[in-house]
């Protein structure tokens, strides 16, 4: 399947005379900056994979991947990351204080509306996905968009926002229906096909764990989902409150998924899983040794953090034979007495780190995520565990902390912050640094960028 010549979306699958037709939009990302570390929408994916299992006609526009031949787009960095296509814009009054440039990101505007005011026949619903709350003004766009092109197709809006920020979604999107939570969960599951004018049908087997990512006419890279949700509870973290349950595929579907992209030229797979190494011996640990074996060529990468104390010798050794190039590591901070995450000793991590450079992983392939603007946190923290991380060798990254609503510290972020986080989306975004005293500076930014790098500070 290659690029059609654009802008034109076919349509997949459908049973029976007159199946429902589903368009699914992954909209731009509006924000002060973007970068593409291997992004799919996999819950919009798993959700057309399923409507598709079930009987209908699916379709993807997805705003963040190239789609069509002869489209500009930024030649792809590292194992296929790199930059989006970016259109500057008027930033929302609620951002314009800050004073920073405001873009759109992804696929141009109007060609995207040209792509589905061309889809023939057109769609019975449009389903709009949101990845983080304070993108949502994109999403918006897009089921305007769509009620422009198609007033009597049924708008659905899935995702992190009207899961998290119901009140505010209800009260600003142009849908029909919002669907918090997984769409396989019966109730979203039946108001979906009641607003079709349908009678629901069974969920297909592994629901919520397909993903349709075939809709890719050339992708350059893959996600793997072997899981949904996570058996931890962190305090920053909202992975509970969008998927209480913690769900593991098994090694089949997964194996299968990988064999089918790596066969249409994909050789870089992430993982999207949130606690990857829980229990590896379900599904992990053979679709490794598969991957070991017949797939030698492929990278495997993590850009969701690693539990380090999981990094035992013998899961280190099997995920370098298993290919894995990108290694993200969740180490938080190095106060080990005061943590937010799942307890992490010092020794667990020392072991660990040892463990990795023993398996042979490269050092600068070894990246370890920090959190920074915690509500309350002490910087002077996040300074010495920067020098912590850059003593043993590996990359330090800053963590930018989103205060997400539905997590245990969510409170906390609102009282510490100056911006109105519980009633505006906006105020969520991590870009602004809404929890720390005084907010974003540019003076700040540059030091925190040459103290990760390893280089004095501008003007020291």
């Amino acid at each position: 399947m290659t690029r059609p010549t654009h802008p034109h979306i076919p349509w997949s699958g459908g049973q029976g005379a007159k199946p429902a037709r589903v368009l699914g939009i992954n909209p731009w990302i509006t924000d002060f900056a973007a970068f593409n570390l291997w992004s799919r929408p996999v819950g919009l994916l798993a959700c057309l994979s399923m409507l598709r299992e079930a009987g209908a006609a699916v379709a993807l526009m997805d705003c963040l991947d190239p789609t069509w031949d002869g489209v500009p787009w930024p030649r792809p960095g590292r194992h296929g990351t790199g930059h989006y296509p970016k259109t500057e814009i008027e930033p929302p009054p609620a951002l314009a204080f800050t004073g920073r440039r405001y873009s759109r990101y992804g696929l141009d505007r109007d060609l995207v509306r040209q792509g589905l005011a061309r889809l023939d026949p057109p769609p019975d619903a449009v389903l709009v996905s949101s990845i983080m709350t304070y993108w949502y003004p994109a999403a918006l766009d897009a089921l305007a968009m769509a009620a422009e092109l198609w007033p009597d197709a049924v708008r659905v809006l899935g995702g992190t926002y009207p899961s998290l920020c119901t009140d505010h979604a209800a009260r600003h999107a142009r849908a029909n229906l919002l669907v918090r939570g997984p769409l396989e969960r019966p109730d979203n599951w039946a108001r979906l096909w009641a607003a079709l004018g349908r009678q629901a049908p069974p969920l297909p087997e592994e629901t919520g764990l397909r993903l349709a990512l075939d809709l890719y006419p050339e992708p350059d890279y893959a996600p793997v989902l072997g899981s949904r949700g996570c058996p931890f509870a962190c305090d920053y973290c909202a992975s509970r409150a969008l998927h209480p349950d913690f769900v593991q595929s098994a090694p089949g579907p997964v194996l299968a998924s990988m064999e089918a992209e790596q066969a249409r030229g994909v050789r870089d797979f992430a993982f999207y899983d949130d606690a990857l190494l829980v229990a590896p011996e379900r599904w992990l640990w053979p679709v490794l040794d598969a991957v070991a074996a017949s797939m030698p060529e492929v990278r495997l990468h993590t850009p969701n953090a690693m539990h380090v104390r999981n990094l035992t010798a013998d899961t280190c050794h099997r995920l370098k034979a298993g290919g894995l190039t990108t290694v993200r590591l969740g180490l938080e901070t190095t106060d080990f007495d005061h943590r937010h995450d799942v307890k992490l000793t010092r020794r667990e991590w020392e072991a660990g780190a040892a463990n990795l450079v023993d398996a042979g992983f490269d050092l600068a392939d070894i990246g370890v995520y920090i959190l920074f603007g915690l509500p309350g946190q002490d910087l002077g923290r996040v300074e010495q565990a920067v020098g912590h991380v850059r003593d043993f060798g590996f990359r330090p990254h800053l963590a930018h902390y989103t205060p997400i609503p539905g997590s245990p510290m969510f409170e906390a972020a609102r009282r510490a912050s100056p911006y109105p986080i519980a009633e505006e989306p906006m105020f969520q975004n991590n870009s602004i640094w809404p929890c720390v005293p005084g907010g974003f500076d540019w003076d700040e930014a540059a030091r925190w960028k040459a103290l990760l790098q390893g280089k004095p500070a501008p003007g020291a």
